[in-house]
């Protein structure tokens, strides 16, 4: 099994990698979808099933859609551009992708919210379709986005995982049993064989520096949180709090710093400034997912901020250890909310966090495994329950209780010698058990929990 440290940590946008970055991701794919056939197409629909309907709103969804038909992608999104082409769009209802004539689009016409059941493939679908100058279906792809930005086609999700075509890994581990026996083997630590691994796809890359530009992106965009203010968008009035928290805590430097609760307020703050940007809709990256994406670099902010000794030169440790730890997870269970609650969001985060701590903390590939098994578990059967459908209540909080969460689980894990009753691979199993079991209503379509119960208080 191979996944690459740039596949679980992606630069996007907010609010969400599930219901943003993947269908407009979706959206980018059918665009290619257009080009390819040899007859033309005068128009596009969109339909939004499960997950992406329920949610979907609140999430953005219907925003990503019309920029991805729009042709403006992930990669090159600007904020100004895409809100000037929204604009646009809404005022002649017409798209002009690169590459394709004039296509009809209605935003209020064409793009269906279908609250019905959901699609078969998974909980987030969306099916988009060509229409000939008759307004007649003349194409038509369901695509369903599994969580963290990744996309499948239908075709390719009953296919199942896609045969892997490049060069053979040193390393190839598919579970945390696997990865720990090959770490005996070779006397090599978690992250040096996640780097063999990268190395052997991607020779000529400098894997440090783009490792290192990730963590640039993660501090850049906490950096931001700590230092903005004001309410969130999408109508539920939630204040910025993590410039506030900051500030305090700045103030209280050279003070009550033996207060006991002080460092959870650091690794809370980094984590909610994460995702207060996460809301604002700003760029952030994916770790695994945009709605647990402050865990994992508000655990690094901490470690280079307030423990001894610790260097960014070992960025890239913390990260490819993370890495590791979150693609065993996505392979073997899930990272997406919608399939499997938040224990598959912040739990995972968490898990990986937990990980990457311990290693650059000096534990052993023992250590580090029960480490990511400690988060996890403490995270089973952790709800999707966003008030509203929005990334903020309780998702803001939420990422600043996984970092918490995650430093405790590393700490604890390194009092050990790595010996423990409960294997990583039997939390992931565990975690992939429960989120099967688990009712739609706790996964991502706010039709319980706090979502429910919030507004009826």
């Amino acid at each position: 099994m191979f996944l690459s440290v740039f596949d679980i940590f992606k630069i996007g946008i907010g609010p969400s990698s599930s219901h943003t970055i993947g269908p407009m991701v979706a959206a980018e794919r059918f665009l290619g979808h257009l080009r390819a056939q040899p007859f033309k197409v005068a128009g596009v629909s969109a339909r939004l099933h499960g997950s992406l309907a329920f949610t979907g709103a609140g999430h953005a969804t219907d925003r990503a859609v019309m920029l991805g038909l729009a042709g403006i992608t992930v990669a090159g999104y600007d904020a100004e551009a895409a809100e000037a082409e929204l604009a646009r769009l809404r005022a002649e209802k017409v798209l002009h992708p690169e590459g394709l004539a004039a296509l009809r689009f209605d935003p209020q016409a064409d793009l269906v919210f279908d609250y019905g059941p959901p699609l078969p493939g998974h909980a987030n679908g969306l099916v988009l379709r060509g229409h000939d100058a008759q307004g007649d279906v003349v194409t038509e792809m369901t695509y369903y986005s599994i969580g963290g930005g990744f996309v499948r086609t239908a075709e390719e999700l009953e296919a199942g995982p896609a045969p892997d075509t490049g060069p053979p890994v040193p390393y190839p581990f598919a579970s945390a049993t696997g990865m720990l026996r090959m770490a005996t083997e070779s006397g090599l630590s978690i992250a040096a064989m996640k780097r063999a691994n990268e190395k052997a796809r991607r020779p000529r890359t400098d894997l440090n520096g783009d490792v290192q530009k990730i963590w640039r992106v993660m501090s850049d965009c906490i950096d931001r949180g700590l230092h903005a203010e004001g309410t969130l968008p999408g109508g539920l009035g939630v204040r910025r709090r993590a410039a506030a928290i900051h500030a305090s805590l700045r103030a209280e430097r050279g003070g009550n710093m033996a207060a006991p609760h002080l460092v959870t307020d650091w690794i809370s703050a980094y984590a909610m400034a994460v995702n207060e940007e996460n809301a604002a809709g700003g760029q952030v990256v994916t770790a695994p997912t945009n709605g647990a994406a402050g865990v994992v670099p508000a655990v690094i902010r901490y470690w280079l901020d307030h423990v001894p000794g610790a260097s960014s030169d070992r960025v890239p440790e913390f990260l490819l250890t993370a890495a590791a730890v979150g693609g065993l997870i996505k392979e073997n269970a899930s990272i997406s909310g919608a399939e499997c609650g938040c224990q598959a969001e912040v739990g995972s985060a968490a898990a990986m966090a937990a990980a990457g701590l311990a290693a650059v903390l000096g534990g052993t590939p023992g250590q580090v495994e029960n480490a990511a098994e400690i988060a996890l578990e403490h995270h089973l059967g952790m709800t999707c329950d966003p008030v509203a459908g929005l990334v903020q209540v309780p998702c803001i909080e939420r990422n600043g209780m996984g970092a918490v969460k995650a430093v405790a689980a590393a700490s604890l894990a390194l009092r050990g010698d790595g010996a423990h009753l409960v294997p990583l691979d039997v939390a992931i199993e565990t975690m992939r058990q429960t989120g099967r079991d688990m009712s739609d209503k706790y996964k991502e379509t706010s039709q319980g929990g706090l979502a429910v119960n919030l507004p009826n208080c």
